[in-house]
């Protein structure tokens, strides 16, 4: 059977490859104001970042009004071609970036990423694969938020899918980790016990190009979640999904216990306003801000 695991040394030799190609890229930050989406809470910026290729990304950084300096928050970008700007909660409490990878929505000149596709674009090798660039915009992006001023360096928070977990591992800025959802976390084994969209992007791929599935399952291996999660061992908190589903509690149990740190593991209850509150009251209190409701619960 061919291996789908890099061993230890040739995973570090990659990654450590990609921490060196970006290290030589100056980031020139472009941040510039953006009344529309400040408020007398917060002020928000267009940021654009210099990312591996050389490649322009794109992001939303918001400020709370107010002495500073203050809790930071990296939003890791989610699957889809667009990515908003940070709700209202979140403006209010945190120096916030979300930021967007290559091929999304204001970050998709000259690529243009396609759903689905994304997932399997240069798949073939693990140097070519599209994520080892997407990887490298949420590192530059972690090293912009971490180099603020306005930012209280002792409290920094990330959220997001996988990409918080790696970036988390790659860039030690983070006091607390937050995952709510799993897109490479054990790739070579969650596309043979699921049809869900994204993951069958995988088994359309091996489908069209059956000679090539050893190949994917050797490239997705750098990749997993449950390789970078030893490297975490600030405070993490996972959303865990239901029972049988490759983010249920048993498909989640080697990536809890292979996570560095204290772990939470919060059930879904699939109501979206309970399961965002009981998400921002962790986060909120590990980041020391009062948790703040989306969602209105009635009308005055």
């Amino acid at each position: 059977m061919p291996q789908t695991t890099p061993t230890p040394s040739e995973f570090a030799a990659f990654w450590d490859a990609l921490d060196a190609e970006l290290a030589g890229l100056p980031a020139v930050a472009d941040l510039e104001p953006l009344p529309l989406r400040s408020g007398p809470d917060y002020t928000c910026y267009t940021l654009r970042l210099t990312s591996v290729g050389p490649y322009r990304i794109f992001g939303y950084y918001s400020v709370p009004t107010g002495p500073g300096p203050h809790p930071g928050l990296l939003l890791t970008p989610r699957y889809g071609s667009v990515n908003h700007v940070p709700d209202y909660a979140e403006r209010k409490r945190y120096a916030v970036l979300q930021i967007m990878h290559r091929g999304q929505r204001l970050a998709d000149r000259p690529y243009a990423a396609a759903y689905p596709g994304l997932l399997t674009d240069g798949i073939d090798t693990p140097e070519g694969y599209v994520y080892r660039g997407i990887v490298a915009d949420c590192l530059r992006a972690a090293e912009f938020l971490a180099s603020r001023d306005e930012v209280d360096r002792s409290r920094i928070g990330i959220a997001g899918d996988d990409l918080a977990i790696i970036t988390a591992a790659r860039r030690p800025v983070f006091s607390v980790l937050q995952v709510t959802g799993y897109l490479l976390y054990r790739a070579a084994e969650a596309r043979l016990r699921s049809e869900a969209y994204p993951t069958e992007e995988l088994n359309d791929y091996t489908r069209a190009f059956p000679d090539q599935e050893a190949a994917i399952d050797q490239t997705v291996g750098y990749y997993g979640a449950e390789l970078f999660a030893p490297a975490v061992t600030i405070p993490s908190q996972l959303a865990v999904g239901d029972d049988g589903a490759i983010n249920g509690p048993e498909w989640l149990a080697p990536l809890a216990e292979a996570l560095g740190g204290p772990v939470d593991l919060y059930r879904l209850t699939h109501a979206g306003g309970a399961d965002n509150d009981a998400l921002d009251t962790w986060l909120a209190g590990q980041l020391g801000v009062p948790p703040l409701p989306k969602f209105l619960r009635e009308l005055a």
